[in-house]
Order: C-alpha cells, then sequence, then structure tokens
C-alpha cells in the first residue's frame, strides 16, 4: 500500500493510497471560542457547560458538531491540496461527540477515481471518492464517512484510464445508525431551558425563513484553523479565493439555530451540494425546510429531517445566488 505523496494531482493517485500525516488536534475551550466567533455557533448544548452536564449526565464540555466536521474535512485535504471542487458526502454521522480536552487525527484513503469526459475549452479532470475516518487519542471513531474531489491532472491530454463507478461507494445516511452517541442523553433539561419559547410541531413540508443574514468574514482564517490545505481557500491563483466549503454550511447551522432553538445537534448529513462559490464579504440567507419527522427518542427528543437552502449576495441592492443544498438529520427536544 503506498502512502500518498503531498499536494498530488489526480494521476498521481492510486486506489488505496492513504494520508495520515496530518497534524492531531486537541479541542480546546479557545479552539472552541475562535470557531464560535467566526461562525456564530448558537447551538446552546456546546455553549453552556451546565447545561451539557445535566443533559450527558457526566462533567463533560462536548464540541460543537461543525467544529468537529470542520476539522475532520480541513484534516484530509493533505489529499487534496489542489482541489477544484466537492461533488458529494455520503455517510457523515457522528459515532460519538467528542469532549474539550479530546484530540482528533484524520486518516484518509482513497476509494475509488474516475476520469472526466475532456470538454471544450476545459481541460480533462479527475474524481477522486475518499475515506475520511476520524478517531480520538483512544481511536474510538468519531466521524468515518466518504467525499467526492474535483483534482487537476498533472499531464491534463492524458488518458489515466480511471473509471470506478463512483455511485457504488460510501453509505447511505440512516439516522439510526448513529442514535448511540445521542442515546442516554435526557433533554427534558434542555427543554426546560427553552422557556418561555415552546417547541413547536413541524409537520413536514414547513418552511422556516430565517430573518436577517450573516456576512463571511475571516474565511483563511478559519481555513488554518481547522488545518485545511486545500490551495483555492488561501491563493487568489485562480482570480479569486474560494471560502471553505465548511465555513457556509457552519453559518447555515448558525442561522437554523437561530430559527430553531429546540436545534440539540446535528446527528448525521444526507446530503450537501455546494451550488456556487462564496466569497469573502458575502451576505449569507437561509431559509429551512421540514422534510420529513424521523424518530422519536424516549429522551423527549425528536429526529427531523431538514434541509437549508442558502443563498449569496454580493452586497447591497445584489441579486442573490443559491450556494448550498444542506439536507441534515437533526436532534430536536
Amino acid at each position: 500500500m503506498k502512502i500518498g505523496s503531498e499536494s498530488p494531482y489526480f494521476d498521481d493517485l492510486d486506489v488505496g493510497d492513504i494520508y495520515e500525516d496530518t497534524p492531531p488536534i486537541t479541542m480546546t475551550e479557545g479552539l472552541a471560542a475562535v470557531h464560535q466567533s467566526i461562525v456564530g455557533d448558537r447551538l446552546r448544548l456546546f455553549l453552556d457547560h451546565e447545561l451539557c452536564n445535566a443533559v450527558t449526565n457526566r462533567s463533560v464540555s462536548l464540541v460543537s458538531p461543525s467544529l468537529i466536521w470542520d476539522i475532520a474535512i480541513g484534516q484530509s485535504t493533505t489529499a487534496t491540496h489542489r482541489v477544484i471542487a466537492n461533488l458529494f458526502y455520503r455517510g457523515l454521522g457522528f459515532r460519538r461527540f467528542p469532549e474539550i480536552g479530546d484530540t482528533l487525527r484524520t486518516r484518509t484513503e482513497v476509494a475509488g477515481l474516475r476520469q472526466t469526459s475532456a470538454r471544450p475549452g476545459r481541460e480533462t479532470r479527475g474524481l477522486a471518492a475518499l475515506r475520511i475516518t476520524s478517531v480520538d487519542q483512544h481511536n474510538r471513531i468519531v466521524l468515518d464517512f466518504w467525499r467526492c474531489a474535483m483534482l487537476p491532472l498533472r499531464n491534463p491530454g492524458t488518458s489515466t484510464g480511471r473509471a470506478d463507478d463512483l455511485e457504488t461507494i460510501g453509505d447511505a445516511v440512516l439516522p439510526e445508525r448513529f442514535l448511540d452517541a445521542v442515546r442516554t442523553w435526557d433533554l427534558v433539561p434542555f427543554r426546560d431551558s427553552l422557556r418561555p419559547h415552546v417547541p413547536r410541531d413541524l409537520p413536514s413540508g414547513t418552511v422556516l425563513p430565517v430573518i436577517g443574514g450573516d456576512v463571511v468574514s475571516n474565511a483563511p482564517e478559519l481555513a488554518r484553523l481547522t488545518l485545511n490545505i486545500a490551495q483555492v481557500h488561501h491563493d487568489d491563483f485562480t482570480g479569486s479565493r474560494l471560502v471553505y466549503g465548511g465555513h457556509t454550511i457552519a453559518l447555515a447551522l448558525t442561522q437554523a439555530a437561530r430559527i430553531l432553538p429546540e436545534l440539540v445537534t446535528v446527528v448525521a448529513w444526507h446530503g450537501c451540494d455546494h451550488l456556487g462559490p462564496v466569497h469573502e464579504g458575502d451576505t449569507l440567507t437561509s431559509e429551512i425546510i421540514v422534510e420529513a419527522e424521523h424518530t422519536s427518542l424516549e429522551t423527549s427528543g425528536r429526529l427531523v429531517n431538514l434541509r437549508s437552502i442558502v443563498r449569496a449576495r454580493s452586497g447591497p441592492g445584489q441579486e442573490t445566488r443559491p450556494v448550498l443544498d444542506w439536507r441534515y438529520t437533526a436532534l430536536l427536544a
């Protein structure tokens, strides 16, 4: 099994290549605070340590899910330093929620490769399906999922013969698979903390527009914080530097929590499509669509399938454009 080299092009990759030399990172109060200051995380379970202790029945402080997936994806970018775009995420669900003091390290394995067909005026590119496994210091799995990155070729005019069926790679998300991460939580204290707000019925098809937008700021700082080395987030060699997709998703979660204070955490993703580029200084707005209530839990919580549709505008009076379609399962109190 070949160990991957730094900054590979698509034609440098082989199925089975492994990248695991990204530095591990310890979850600290400072790390969480800086991340929260950039994305405005409003998930109260991860902000209120006394509430967290009551819900988990342990003396712990948990780390926000958006920080965890931002770091896991960021640590995987050793394999995708030259990434052009991400095409899909599959099987992303929390096996456990790390605590302050835990150390996260990530292993990235090339699971499949497919060269795209040439198009007029555009060089051929390659799609690399990656299996990303993040564990803590005790080798307990936190996340184990797949993402697909589009990469340039070192020799664009050549045929690599890579034609794997990427549709067969990765698992579909079944939220019940990830219930162990939250099964023992007691959400009664969480519900009590919401007063006078009363969690509402959310029938399928309910649309919740979020009032106001959020300006994207400190984009390269967030990429650095999460060890994301993708060139497009740090260097304007293409003419404009792109915002890390995890930044957009984290702001979408912030807005969802603003309209749904009963949102405890995200358990899993069903899909995440980046519909257009986001640049620093853009203002993001969103609406939340309730797709289905999935499972009711004995602890008074419920799993609900949500969909965040995010749009961006580049300045006052500018038209908005779609940038994110994110479908996920949330635990609501």
